[in-house]
């Protein structure tokens, strides 16, 4: 099973600090024939930790470290199930893989740390989020970001229908009122129930329904929002939004919401419709950071000269850091005097200074936020805000 990506997982491969460190990406293909390629790929870029690993004398140790990444190119299954990108990392007694939701660059680097960058800027949650899909004879959860979506599995406690969440005392099919839980008199505001057997059987239809959304809400919040600290998006009939928004008492779900039935839309569909949910927060989040950073730098609390930022990382002054994506920066570091400095030239092992910036600041309790290029309010590829 493909391990969740969030703050959690990222600590724990920044505790992986025995080296080397192997570090690992890939675009992969989620259909045939396409990702037939995708074993090939990797082959490749195995055989190029291997040269990495013999030019900085750990040629020993290359048969154990490589180990179980030649297992898995050789997991047939394991290949039939790609997403859009892959992330591998061993190490001495360490080894883990992450199946990607977005392209990465190819990569393969053995270094004195795992190589995060990449991985930061997916599990961070500035566009990312979930979506409640929901109806009375189905709740799915989906996730994702403005590139692509995927069905995560329920945990066991979520209830899957109305059914599953009352069971016997469900109120049975026999008795009067409207199958999708609610009094279309009342929803018009009509003053009378039209339906025969009264209001009273309907009243138990509509307290079902809430029951129903109730335990939805509370096992969604307490096993996959609390979690994952993701923003949920409701996608459900209108009548339904109202009832559930009502009742929930998730701080993870937002007012905007996508008013549909269930089966009306293809996934790419919702994605498109969840992206315009989610694109204006994620511009005004990137707008304020932006703005911060440029109100704070006049006020000398804030920096984009990279030797700078290092200094200020190991002291624990960053509060946030902006990092350009898809750059490195090669060049000298050593953390205990908190120097990092560009370099002109380097290689696959020459450490990456934005990576290094990005660990020193996690690890310190800060934020990091990797930026598109066209957003970058600097040239340098970082800027940080200082705390203090």
């Amino acid at each position: 099973m493909n391990r969740l990506l969030d703050s959690k997982t990222l600590n724990e491969l920044l505790a992986q600090r025995e080296a080397p460190c192997l570090s690992l990406y890939q675009p992969t293909h989620r259909s045939f024939p396409e990702r037939q390629q995708d074993p090939i790929r990797f082959r490749h870029l195995v055989r190029q930790l291997e040269d990495s690993l013999k030019q900085q004398g750990w040629g020993d140790q290359t048969e154990s470290l490589l180990r179980p990444f030649l297992a898995l190119m050789e997991d047939g299954d394991f290949w039939n199930h790609n997403l859009d990108g892959l992330a591998v990392f061993g190490c001495r007694g360490y080894f883990q893989f992450f199946r990607l939701q977005r392209r990465v660059p190819e990569l393969a680097v053995a270094n004195d740390r795992m190589h995060v960058k990449p991985l930061v800027r997916i599990a961070q949650s500035a566009d990312r989020y979930q979506i409640l899909c929901l109806s009375r004879d189905s709740v799915r959860l989906l996730g994702g970001n403005r590139d692509a979506l995927d069905e995560i599995p329920l945990h066991e406690n979520v209830p899957r229908t109305l059914a599953d969440a009352l069971g016997s005392e469900l109120t049975g099919k026999s008795q009067s009122g409207f199958s999708q839980g609610y009094s279309r008199a009342s929803e018009r505001g009509d003053s009378m129930q039209t339906e025969a057997g009264g209001s009273g059987k309907q009243a138990e239809i509509d307290r079902d329904r809430d029951r129903y959304f109730r335990e939805v809400d509370r096992t969604i919040l307490e096993h996959h929002s609390r979690p994952s600290g993701l923003p949920l998006i409701l996608a459900a009939l209108p009548e339904q939004q109202s009832h559930f928004r009502r009742i929930s008492h998730n701080e993870y779900l937002l007012p905007e919401g996508i008013e549909v039935g269930q089966g009306a839309l293809t996934l790419n569909e919702i994605r498109e419709d969840s992206w315009l949910v989610m694109q204006p927060r994620y511009l005004k989040r990137l707008e304020g950071l932006v703005n911060q950073f440029g109100t704070s730098h006049g006020k000398g609390l804030a920096s984009d000269q990279l030797e700078e930022i290092g200094q200020a990382a190991v002291q624990g002054r960053v509060a946030t850091l902006l990092v350009e994506a898809e750059r490195q920066i090669p060049g000298c570091v050593d953390k205990a005097e908190g120097k990092a400095t560009p370099a002109e030239n380097g290689d696959a092992t020459t450490p990456d200074l934005l990576d290094e910036l990005t660990i020193w600041t996690l690890e310190q309790g800060g934020e990091v936020i990797v930026v598109p290029v066209e957003r970058m309010p600097t040239q340098s590829g970082a800027a940080a805000i200082y705390r203090f």
